[in-house]
């Protein structure tokens, strides 16, 4: 099955238009359309991949599985707080003070809390 068949196959079970996986990608009019016949860019491919939430070898029929190999659960993940906190638009001081590591760690689960609350009201 070629990409624009899976793409349009995934944005369909998601009950997306490819109109709007184009849209929310990102991609200049009718970038997922042109794929019927020219190669995809790797990048357009990626943002493609992103919207719906699948990997880009499984776009590519590289793969059957939907979702990249997820790292070891039993592995701490590393987060830069600071990067994290600013790329949700956050103040890293309070009261002209810094913030410490734990009240960082703190904002961020409350925001990553909201997130996943946002995504299962969908």
């Amino acid at each position: 099955m070629a990409a624009f068949d899976r793409i349009k196959k995934v944005s369909k079970d998601r009950g997306y238009s490819l109109y709007t996986v184009n849209e929310k990608a990102g991609l200049g009019k009718n970038v997922i359309y042109g794929w019927r016949t020219k190669k995809p860019d790797y990048d357009n491919l990626k943002a493609v991949a992103d919207v719906l939430g699948v990997s880009v070898d499984y776009l590519l029929g590289n793969t059957d599985e939907m979702h990249p190999k997820q790292a070891d659960a039993s592995k701490p993940t590393e987060v830069n707080l600071d990067e994290a906190l600013q790329d949700k638009g956050m103040v890293m001081k309070f009261n002209g003070k810094d913030l410490s590591d734990t009240a960082k760690r703190g904002i961020l689960n409350i925001l990553e809390m909201l997130e996943e609350g946002k995504n299962d009201s969908k």
